[in-house]
């Protein structure tokens, strides 16, 4: 099953089993669709579970009953202030899903969505492979997260076609709108403080609530494993926390199996894109409020396209954590009781997230403007927004990235009955708020002040400028998944100049571990990632390979030199970061220290011509750069009670000095030093990767 889902690449077709489930809504009636009759067939076996019966369950687990006694013990609290306190946590963590209130957002919803999307389409076979799964073991549906809408949708998409109601884990913040936070309770959501910490108490009750929804199976679970929502579009690293209470009831054998369902939710347009970006340039994020939404409503006068969810295959749990993890171990324990994972199954947890991650990302529907954004920012920014790029140039590279993207496997959202010139400008025209068309020409659309003509300091453009950049490259990173394998052979091929299979395979695996943070990687799948990338490229012209060799091919040349400059701003902030790190930081920082002075002298480089990648401001995109950092041991965590960091200057110049050699830029940001720069390339590559002979023979 994986290898169909995931190993091979396919190529879609117009024939997809997409249906426009707004299309019926248009021609009926929404109060005859919010009150019709609503018939959900849960779980085989299981039992309906009201919101008070699944709260008492919790609350007189033996579980919680164990970790109440200790805690009261570690703190001097009496059994039953603890008690006490873990209702209250209950209390507010807990839904109340009611059907009356599904029904009213079920009406309300359709009035918004027939407004702001053109259309929603979704896959009916995933819609009917997930109704048979629903009816054979606990389900938990796992959407990738790009925007509030998701929230909303799937919830939306389930009751129209009535299938059980999902509980759905949300964040504390949405429980504090006055009003809406009552609707989504009784809409299923629970609701989950942010930063729990070392909180033993409020893990316990999450924890056991959690598990108690698996284990009784009345209704789907709903969780994001990204975490947060992404502010860049691109998929986020897992988070495991949740991922580990869903699957403990499986470890332990409290249920046969479970289920996971990949969601793939594509947008044409995102309704938050502006804020994401703003954000990104260090904006505080507006706090959740039910005015603060109340004033948004203006996006509901804007056009935001056809939206594509797309239901996966469902991945059995017991199938693939065969020969992953020893579950006996749970054996030796009693259930009830607390047990720390082990490493294996720590390490098992960490391989499906990254799985469903890597699903979500090959379900995804990519729209023409993804395309068109690519090639766009391969385009310096300051010719983009003052000359423009010639529209038949952009069209004619487009309809070439096209080709390429399919025979890739990408899913693309590209009508084939509508002349391709009109599916681009219907595309330009969707995203006027950052990229306009006149005079045969494309250009960047920056903001304008809203104060009126007062002059406008150089670091204000420069940040007006990034605010559009990132948001056309938001676009962008929703097509990345489709070409970074090929762009880091790509790499390594021009970085070693070699044509040994091995030598490129050790750089291949080294790129990865410096970008796990920025792509996602499934954990122990560099051979495959490898050899797909290969095989990628290979059908598309650009390599000849033979079971030694990897040699590049003079008529693959455009698709090489794309793939580089794909990778370019990912590089190039890099870059910035380790010369601030080598430079300008003191020995010891904080991460809320290190993002403005990075955006502080990305803004001066950029200023000075020495820089021109925008994205170098990004905020996400430098926290990345610190996580590698901890990883490859150049950057160590102190532990204090404020998260601060101790550079290693000389460690952190020598990955500059990589860096440098993976991509020839025009100006090198940190100076170089090959003795050091060889012992690092060993120690690092040596540290992560079982290939050593091959990799000593290239050092040396």
């Amino acid at each position: 099953i994986l290898k169909i889902i995931l190993f091979v690449p396919r190529i879609p077709t117009e024939t997809e089993d997409f249906v426009d489930i707004l299309e019926e809504r248009r021609r009926s009636s929404d109060l005859g669709h919010a009150l019709r009759t609503f018939k959900p067939q849960p779980y085989t076996g299981a039992l309906p579970c009201s919101a008070s019966d699944l709260n008492k369950s919790v609350l007189e687990s033996q579980y919680l009953r164990y970790m109440t006694k200790e805690i009261a013990m570690e703190t001097g609290s009496s059994v039953e202030a603890v008690k006490q306190e873990a209702c209250g946590i209950l209390e507010e963590m807990s839904h109340n899903l009611q059907l009356g209130f599904i029904r009213l957002l079920g009406f309300t919803l359709t009035k918004v969505f027939k407004r702001i999307f053109s259309s929603i389409h979704v896959n009916m076979e995933g819609l009917s492979r997930l109704q048979q799964a629903i009816q054979e073991c606990p389900v938990i549906l796992m959407p990738s997260h790009r925007s509030y809408v998701d929230f909303l949708i799937i919830s939306y998409i389930l009751f129209t076609y009535d299938l059980p109601i999902p509980v759905i884990a949300a964040g504390v913040p949405l429980a504090g709108m006055k009003m809406i936070g009552e609707i989504l309770r009784r809409s299923g959501a629970f609701f989950i403080r942010r930063g729990i910490g070392s909180d033993k108490l409020y893990w316990a009750v999450l924890s056991e609530y959690v598990k108690t929804i698996v284990r009784k199976g009345f209704a789907p679970m709903e969780f994001y494993v990204e975490g947060l929502r992404s502010r860049t579009l691109k998929s986020l690293k897992p988070k495991l926390g949740m991922m580990h209470m869903v699957l403990e009831p499986f470890f332990k054998g409290e249920v046969y199996d479970i289920t996971l369902v990949p969601i793939s939710i594509s947008y044409d347009r995102v309704l938050e894109e502006s804020l994401l970006a703003h954000e990104l340039l260090g904006v505080p994020k507006p706090k959740e409020t039910t005015m603060g939404l109340l004033k948004a409503a203006r996006v509901l006068q804007e056009d935001y396209g056809s939206m594509h969810v797309n239901f996966g295959h469902p991945l059995s749990v017991r199938q693939l954590s065969q020969n992953k993890i020893n579950r006996s171990q749970y054996n030796l324990i009693p259930r009830d009781l607390p047990q720390k994972p082990s490493a294996e199954t720590q390490a098992c947890t960490n391989w499906l997230a990254h799985l469903v991650v890597r699903v979500q990302e090959e379900g995804s529907v990519v729209s023409p403007w993804s395309l068109m954004a690519c090639l766009l920012l391969q385009t310096p920014s300051a010719t983009l927004a003052e000359e423009g790029l010639a529209w038949d140039q952009l069209t004619q590279k487009t309809l070439w990235l096209r080709t390429l993207a399919l025979g890739f496997g990408a899913c693309l959202n590209w009508p084939g009955h509508v002349p391709e010139s009109d599916v681009m400008s219907s595309s330009m025209a969707l995203h006027h708020s950052v990229v306009q068309h006149k005079r045969g020409r494309v250009h960047l659309v920056e903001e304008k002040d809203p104060a009126g003509n007062r002059p406008v300091s150089p670091e204000e453009g420069v940040l007006r400028r990034a605010a559009a950049v990132l948001m056309v490259a938001s676009y962008r990173n929703q097509a990345l998944h489709i070409f970074v394998r090929p762009a880091l052979l790509v790499t390594a091929i021009h970085t070693t100049k070699s044509t040994h299979r091995d030598e490129l395979f050790a750089f291949f695996c080294f790129l990865q571990n410096v970008f796990s943070n920025e792509f996602i990687f499934i954990p122990d799948r560099a051979s495959e990632d490898f050899e797909e990338a290969c095989s990628l490229l290979r059908k598309c012209g650009a390599v000849q390979i033979s079971p030694q060799e990897v040699a590049e091919l003079e008529a693959g040349l455009q698709t090489t030199c794309f793939l580089q400059a794909l990778l370019q701003p990912f590089i190039e902030t890099y870059q910035v970061v380790l010369r601030f790190l080598c430079e300008e930081a003191d020995h010891v920082f904080s991460e809320k220290q290190l993002l403005p002075a990075v955006r502080s002298l990305a803004t001066r480089l950029i200023l000075s011509g020495e820089l021109h990648t925008y994205e170098a401001l990004s905020s996400d995109t430098q926290k990345n750069v610190l996580s590698a950092l901890l990883r490859l041991e150049a950057v160590t965590k102190l532990r204090t009670t404020e998260s601060k960091y101790r550079v290693n200057r000389a460690a952190i110049r020598r990955i500059g000095d990589i860096l440098c050699k993976f991509y020839l830029l025009q100006k090198r940001l940190i100076s170089r030093d090959r003795r050091n720069e060889t012992e690092t390339l060993c120690l690092i590559m040596i540290t992560h990767e079982p290939h050593l002979d091959a990799l000593k023979m290239f050092c040396l």
